[in-house]
């Protein structure tokens, strides 16, 4: 199996800057692309008539503490980590009902615009430290050959583009998603 045959049939969409989301969601899945979310991302795809599986239909298991636990879960890492040419974890996939997911559009809580806010109190700025979305950037960022992770909506019509010549993205666009994603991720956390 080749990354670049890989066709792409599963997208989760996780993103605290939504500019461009339904749209590019409504692309997706005019495309095939089955779309899985969360919170509020989830409700705004649902409120613009998208079929969305909430994440919590995959895990079995609810948002919990006020949604600081949601996406932390073998069967969203499980899919995003998966090496979809390695024998062992297709069956420790099939063993465990983990299904792959071959795209990731996530980007993080606004922690930096938070903390720049005169007068903001410390448990807000807490709270708006992303935990579940670095890990899903990361996850996906390290197995860019199988899931590939978009962090800034400037890519999303290059991604399109991509998509509608033949539902695969090619290595080198996977590439430099993945070098982004590790840099977004550097810098939320420097």
């Amino acid at each position: 199996m080749n990354p670049e045959s890989h066709i792409i049939k599963t997208a989760l969409l996780s993103v605290s800057d939504k500019t461009g989301i339904v749209d590019l969601a409504k692309e997706l899945h005019s495309l095939g692309i089955q779309l899985i979310s969360t919170g509020g991302t989830a409700t705004l795809l649902l409120d613009a008539g998208l079929p969305v599986t909430k994440v919590k239909d995959i895990t079995g298991f609810p948002e919990i503490m006020d949604g600081r636990v949601k996406t932390l879960h073998p069967k969203i890492h499980g899919g995003l980590l998966a090496r979809l040419n390695n024998p062992k974890h297709k069956s420790e996939m099939e063993e465990h009902g983990i299904n792959s997911i071959d795209l990731a559009i996530v980007n993080l809580y606004p922690f930096e615009k938070t903390i720049s806010q005169l007068g903001i109190d410390p448990d807000t700025c807490i709270e708006n430290i992303d935990i579940g979305g670095p890990a899903m950037v990361r996850a996906s960022a390290k197995n860019y050959e199988w899931t590939a992770i978009v962090v800034n909506p400037n890519h999303y019509q290059e991604l399109l583009t991509q998509l509608k010549q033949g539902a695969c993205l090619n290595l080198s666009f996977r590439k430099t998603l993945a070098a982004e994603a590790f840099a977004h991720t550097a810098y939320y956390d420097a």
